[in-house]
């Protein structure tokens, strides 16, 4: 199995077919191109481990400090349908990236992306891969290697980055526990997005329980915030931080 670079070569001409509410809403290659400089991400599959642990969140973390460096948008391509894309976005909190639905495979299949999956009962599916693409055109590809399982050594978001901006400094994301509904843990994320600093947001009641925030915080009230490793503090010292 090898796969094309397509770097120099025209984005397909693909109508996607997305769901917006309660109605359908085609989008055409062209609509998401044309004219604009775009990053663009396929993985195998929404809901599946490296994509959603790694792929999709990093990309999302990052989205700032891309179109501070000139991407007018990032869009995300998987081989599954609409429904279960919109679902994904509003689980991953992926409000920074497009999420586009290659439900039929044209779109990935187009650009020699698509692979057999059906040992894992998958089906068809993409291969894991990035790309710059300019008014259209494809700049450059980051193709995963050819090996046994599912590789992320290339198409990550950093590496996108080093190859647009080589000269900006990532800083590694802050963790944050929040709780829902905290206008403390809101106010703390939105000034982490103005800022464009990354974040790794932990939910009380659904990815740790009360009892858990308490032994790693040793408090039960939220915001708590962590930088590399290092306890500092409520939303005052985030704000106090960023002085």
């Amino acid at each position: 199995m090898t796969f094309e670079n397509k770097e120099g070569a025209t984005i397909p001409s693909v109508t996607f077919r997305t769901r917006k509410g309660d109605d359908w809403l085609d989008i055409s290659s062209d609509s998401l191109f044309s004219g604009k400089n775009v990053v663009v991400f396929s993985l195998p599959g929404a809901f599946t481990p490296t994509c959603s642990s790694s792929h999709l969140p990093r990309y999302n973390q990052l989205a700032g400090l891309f179109k501070e460096n000139g991407v007018d948008d990032i869009v995300c391509v998987s081989v599954n349908d609409s429904f279960v894309m919109n679902a994904w976005q509003e689980d991953q909190e992926a409000e920074n990236i497009t999420l586009i639905p290659d439900g039929n495979g044209e779109f990935t299949d187009q650009m020699g992306m698509l692979v057999d999956k059906a040992d894992l009962g998958f089906g068809k599916r993409s291969w894991r891969y990035s790309m710059y693409v300019s008014d259209g055109e494809i700049k450059k590809m980051f193709i995963e290697p050819v090996k046994e399982g599912d590789p992320f050594e290339v198409s990550d978001a950093d590496t996108m980055l080093r190859y647009l901006a080589p000269e900006v400094s990532v800083q590694e994301p802050m963790t944050i526990f929040t709780k829902p509904g905290c206008p403390y843990c809101e106010r703390a994320k939105a000034l982490l997005k103005e800022k464009c600093y990354p974040f790794e947001e932990v939910v009380v009641g659904k990815d740790i329980t009360l009892a858990g925030l308490k032994a790693i915080c040793g408090e039960e009230t939220a915001p708590q915030i962590y930088k590399d490793g290092s306890y500092l503090g409520t939303e005052e010292e985030l704000e106090r931080f960023f002085l």
